[in-house]
């Protein structure tokens, strides 16, 4: 990434949004990207064996979305190498493996979090990824699982997973407990350890190392870019997606202008019309901007109104707009 005088180049993990499930599909995609055109968007995770064996299509994304990371969930490098490729044909910019999610259904089909007691594996899988795409692959994983927490636990993850050619690292400053917590319950109850991940930069100085977990401002992001090479955000940007519309310029030095939320809704009703004439539903998309204008006088009618009715049959842009009149912006 480079500012208009191209002064600064900035690794493309410096911002980037958490692949969630059900969330960033490719509506939620194209929404944040009108707000800023330099965060990596990622996609939700996506199975090797949804990608390879599934009826649907998985791989669905707008031109307009770049750039734009496909996560991929697998373990099978075989697969994983298949998989990657598909999302290169079908336009993704880098490849990502997801090494983080503690869910039940993730470990039964052995991916996610339990992979990090597997190196060589992950070693391997990115090789095989990064060998058939030619592409960027990273790796999003924890500091930690179950009892295998310590700090030379994770940079011997990180070392043998290094070795094979991967370059960056998205790390969770949190452990996953794969057992006795739900997915949500570990993305709150093991204690942050941003520490440990700074440390991890200093000690693996040559690679390419983001945070995520518990962030929720650019002034918090600001003071991990001293640190790190990058941030990701997740859950806070879905509830707050306006917090976007200042990240070019805070974190990439990008001078363009920063939009009001009413022009953020005008440049999305193109994409809308454009989406409901291909058979969407309305509230496929309007779900995804709920908190355009969270904190404004009318913010609740908004999601209100958009809520009892973006679902109906035959609502259009018209719903958007009685929406927006309820709304006052400061």
């Amino acid at each position: 990434m480079t500012n208009p005088d191209n002064t600064n180049v900035y690794p493309s993990q410096r911002f980037s949004i958490a692949p969630m499930l059900d969330w960033t599909d490719r509506h939620c995609r194209y929404f944040h990207r009108v707000m800023s055109k330099n965060t990596l968007l990622y996609s939700e995770m996506v199975t090797t064996g949804a990608i390879l064996y599934g009826k649907g299509d998985y791989l669905q994304k707008d031109d307009a979305e770049h750039p734009v990371c496909l996560q991929l969930g697998g373990s099978a490098p075989v697969d994983l190498a298949q998989a990657a490729l598909a999302g290169k044909e079908r336009g993704f910019d880098e490849i990502n493996l997801n090494v983080g999610c503690p869910s039940d259904r993730v470990q039964n089909g052995r991916f996610g979090a339990c992979l990090m007691s597997e190196a060589e594996l992950v070693g391997d899988a990115v090789k095989a990824m990064s060998d058939a795409t030619g592409l960027p692959v990273s790796v999003k994983t924890r500091i930690g699982i179950d009892d295998l927490d310590s700090y030379d636990f994770l940079c011997d993850f990180v070392s043998k997973v290094a070795e094979k050619g991967c370059d960056t690292f998205v790390v969770h400053a949190r452990k996953a407990w794969l057992s006795g917590l739900s997915p949500k319950q570990n993305r709150d109850v093991p204690p942050l350890d941003y520490e440990r991940v700074y440390q991890l930069k200093k000690d693996f100085p040559q690679l390419t190392i983001a945070i995520n977990g518990g962030i929720k401002t650019l002034d918090e992001c600001e003071i991990h870019l001293q640190h790190l090479d990058g941030v990701m955000l997740g859950r806070e940007v879905y509830a707050n997606p306006y917090l976007l519309s200042s990240v070019d310029q805070r974190l990439f030095a990008d001078q363009s202008k920063i939009l009001t939320r009413f022009e953020v809704l005008e440049k999305m009703y193109p994409y809308i019309e454009q989406q409901l004439s291909n058979g969407s539903y309305l509230n496929h998309i309007a779900r995804h901007m709920l908190g355009l204008f969270q904190g404004l006088p009318g913010a609740r009618a908004w999601r209100r109104h958009l809520s009892q009715n973006g679902h109906l049959p035959g609502a259009g842009i018209e719903v958007m707009e009685k929406a927006a009149s309820f709304v006052i912006e400061s």
